[in-house]
């Protein structure tokens, strides 16, 4: 996770991410992506926002449009597009535009780096990302995969209710099975898991991965996986409380108004993303008790400015970690085994501590990291996050690349 407090020096912006790695190296991709994605979105906002003071000294000179046709260069590659509803275009702020922009470029950079590095095994690997910008009262917020958004505000009545900011990019949809039919990738559930619909490659039974966006998985890129985020923007109003951005831990166990429900009955701000968790965790060992229990990734961003206790993150386990920059937002982070049959699963690694305890990453930390990372590089061709009783994975299995093992 991530917090970003005065995005790209902007007194009036924040910058929140959400990040569930899934395969061998997931926790790896996660980590790079947090690490990385941020500041590509900064660097091409402001190339946008140079762009655009650029046209508009053309325009007044020239008398032209603000955007005349041939302005092509400022645009998003075509294959970027297809998230984006043309009739939106005439609908929001300039902002959203600028934004919109930014948020595709820095998405295709980003995975197209990751396809680059020889250090991170990203064949089979890859994470999601759910991600905002907000300044002021502009919410601009970009989407890959099945992590989520909610919105906590007020009806009509006044009573607190959620709104879904984003969708879950899952096969199931049919707009994203399509498109992973068109190109050869296959999208169909498993006997046992019906209601779980997967990518498969078009002549073996593997990845099996239930997202149908992701960056990394490049062994499914070629086959309709794509990285490109799905965008969307809000005008905040007064009547807005609070955003809970969270992995698929969460949403697997609770509905969006339990979710709601729990922020805003805790005590203060700072307990808020952690109160979450913990009724995540007991869900889980309540409805799946032979499960592991799923990776729970949670920041809850207050939207108001007149509270007392505007707090840092706090999390379950101190070797779990969010980086924070100067913030004050809430975040937490769990990965808990449930029971004998839970089996590893990578997550997002943080790096840095939020909470004001000074709790520093010891070196015995850092070398268990490293041993558990040893450990998921040894697993082998046919890696299954199927050892144990699960309910719902990512990933089933990875196909089979093993030249020294005869094939049948």
């Amino acid at each position: 996770m991530i917090v970003w407090e005065n995005f790209g020096s902007r007194t009036d912006t924040v910058f929140c991410g959400v990040f569930d790695g899934h395969g061998p190296h997931g926790h790896m991709v996660a980590k790079r992506v947090r690490d990385s994605l941020p500041s590509k979105l900064s660097a091409h906002w402001e190339v946008s926002l140079k762009s655009e003071d650029v046209l508009k000294e053309i325009s007044l000179n020239a008398g032209a449009s603000l955007y005349p046709e041939d302005a092509s260069f400022i645009s998003a590659a075509d294959d970027s597009r297809v998230s984006i509803d043309v009739e939106e275009t005439g609908k929001h702020p300039e902002i959203f535009q600028t934004l919109k922009e930014s948020f595709l470029k820095a998405y295709k950079v980003m995975d197209r780096e990751l396809k680059s590095y020889t250090n991170i095994d990203c064949f089979c690997s890859g994470t999601t990302a759910v991600t905002l910008i907000k300044q002021g009262q502009d919410l601009v917020i970009g989407n890959v995969g099945d992590s989520r958004a909610i919105l906590g505000t007020r009806d009509k009545d006044g009573s607190l209710t959620a709104v879904q900011l984003t969708v879950d990019l899952k096969p199931n949809l049919p707009a994203e099975a399509e498109r992973i039919r068109k190109c050869r990738g296959r999208v169909f559930s498993l006997r046992d898991e019906p209601e779980v619909a997967r990518v498969w490659l078009p002549n073996s039974d593997s990845p099996g991965l239930a997202m149908a966006r992701a960056f990394g998985d490049f062994c499914l890129k070629d086959f309709g996986l794509i990285s490109v985020p799905e965008i969307s923007y809000r005008r905040l109003t007064g009547k807005d409380e609070f955003i809970v951005l969270a992995t698929d831990g969460i949403w697997d166990v609770l509905t969006n108004d339990e979710v709601v429900k729990i922020v805003a009955s805790t005590s203060s701000r700072s307990s808020a993303a952690r109160s979450l968790v913990e009724s995540a965790v007991r869900a889980w060992r309540t409805k799946y008790p032979t499960s592991k229990v799923d990776d729970c990734a949670v920041v809850c961003l207050f939207l108001d400015s007149n509270s007392n206790n505007l707090s840092t993150a706090s999390n379950t386990k101190d070797s779990d970690k969010t980086v924070s920059m100067k913030a004050n937002e809430v975040g937490a982070k769990t990965d808990v085994a449930s029971g004998p049959t839970a089996f590893p699963r990578s997550g997002t690694v943080r790096e840095v501590e939020v909470s004001g305890g000074g709790n520093d990453v010891s070196e015995e930390e850092i070398e268990e990291a490293s041993e558990h990372e040893e450990l998921l590089s040894e697993v082998g061709a046919e890696w299954s996050a199927l050892e144990g009783v699960s309910r719902l994975n990512t990933l089933l299995t990875l196909p089979r690349f093993v030249p020294d093992k005869d094939e049948n």
